[in-house]
């Protein structure tokens, strides 16, 4: 069963995530303006960079943001695949400076990178995602039913405008025809409502905010599996009930109010991202992880540390493995790393004990619902694995570079 805690401390709205009392995912939202992913603004291209295949547009923020040729073209689809529209374009060829777009956020900036951004705009809802400028109807991959797949391609199929494109989520599995087809009218009508407003906001600016954190909360997280929802404030108790009403979630009467406390010591979740923010990472059996994270990519090592087995080195070795996958799962989610991650896992000598370790990665990672994908062995016998990027890392949003090191060490 998940359970969720939302604090709100002055203008700062904070949720946490658990599943089986572990903490999952953290969230926050400062006066509303720190999620940027999903914003819609009109931009102006600064510059076009040939050499990198990309461009720069100044699109309001403090650093312009990132335009690669990829998502400078409209997508194009065959059957349930992407194809690459940008496979035979230039980027001098189809951009030029002080052009004006309406781009999307799909990155937030990182670092003294810019956000990185797209033409492709998408609305997510409950149970799709529209594509308004795209004709296209895609499913989950998430939902393995034939049956269950056709039924939803079929009901998107109606429900859709002509001209425009819907990508069934997951969380539609199982959900009758007229919620999803509401959700695509809703969806519609908010772009349909967007497009008389567009030229009237000035050159660069914001056309369209994604939702507030209680509202992603509903849309993105409260599914089936949630059970309780425990918040220190009546008015967002009375938010929280009204959506989930207004989907029929039997969590609306679960939502339980803690006045006076702060909820997020009282349930450990600052404890918790402290001991997150660590690069070492203890496992029950007694052995650890080390998690680095470089410019270029993450590194994890495993190791038996306090933990001797009982019966034989490879059973102590597999033992440990198994429970460090299990935790490397849960610590990449946490995190919230991404990118190219490499793992070095204790040796094993057994193709089959090689073969159970990834095969246990690749079903905890399968409970994240952020996109990755276990690549397999190298040479070297380590473990290469790529997790999407979405926001910025806890260590990021948590910690500042260390000003006596000059950041090789975070405060």
């Amino acid at each position: 069963m998940k359970e969720i805690v939302l604090q709100s401390q002055s203008k700062r709205l904070r949720a946490a995530v658990f599943e089986q009392g572990n903490l999952m995912d953290v969230f926050e939202e400062e006066g509303g303006s720190t999620h940027l992913v999903g914003n819609i603004y009109r931009g102006r291209v600064e510059n076009v960079l040939p050499g990198m295949q990309a461009a720069f547009v100044d699109i309001g923020l403090d650093k312009n943001a990132f335009l690669y040729v990829s998502d400078a073209v409209l997508s194009r689809f065959e059957e349930d695949e992407k194809v690459d529209p940008a496979a035979h374009v230039r980027i001098e060829h189809i951009l030029k400076p002080r052009q004006e777009l309406l781009v999307q956020i799909i990155k937030e900036p990182v670092g003294s990178k810019g956000a990185r951004i797209s033409v492709n705009l998408t609305l997510p809802g409950r149970y799709v995602v529209l594509l308004p400028q795209v004709s296209y109807i895609g499913v989950s991959r998430k939902i393995q039913d034939n049956d269950e797949r056709a039924r939803l391609r079929d009901l998107a199929d109606s429900a859709k405008p002509e001209g425009m494109g819907v990508i069934i989520r997951t969380l539609a599995e199982g959900i009758a025809g007229e919620e999803i087809a509401e959700d695509i009218a809703q969806l519609v009508e908010t772009w349909r409502a967007l497009q008389p407003r567009i030229p009237h906001v000035s050159m660069p600016g914001l056309v369209h905010k994604d939702v507030d954190l209680i509202s992603r909360l509903v849309r993105d997280w409260i599914d089936q599996d949630v059970g309780r929802i425990i918040v220190d404030k009546d008015e967002v108790a009375q938010t929280l009930r009204k959506a989930l009403r207004e989907i029929e979630h039997p969590a609306a009467k679960h939502i339980l109010v803690v006045t006076g406390e702060d909820l997020f010591a009282k349930y450990g979740v600052d404890d918790e991202i402290r001991k997150t923010l660590r690069p070492k990472v203890w496992l029950k059996s007694g052995g650890y992880l080390i998690i680095q994270q470089t410019e270029a990519l993450s590194v994890i090592d495993v190791n038996t540390g306090k933990y001797v087995g009982q019966r034989s080195l490879e059973e102590t070795v597999l033992h440990t493995n198994l429970e460090a996958a299990r935790e490397i799962a849960h610590q990449l989610r946490l995190r919230n790393l991404g990118g190219i991650i490499i793992i070095d896992f204790i040796d094993m000598a057994a193709r089959e004990d090689q073969q159970q370790v990834i095969e246990v990665l690749e079903k905890s990672c399968a409970r994240d619902k952020t996109k990755s994908q276990v690549l397999g062995l190298t040479q070297l016998g380590l473990v290469e694995m790529t997790r999407k990027k979405v926001g910025q890392t806890l260590a990021v949003r948590y910690t500042l570079p260390c000003p006596t090191c000059d950041g090789s060490g975070r405060v």
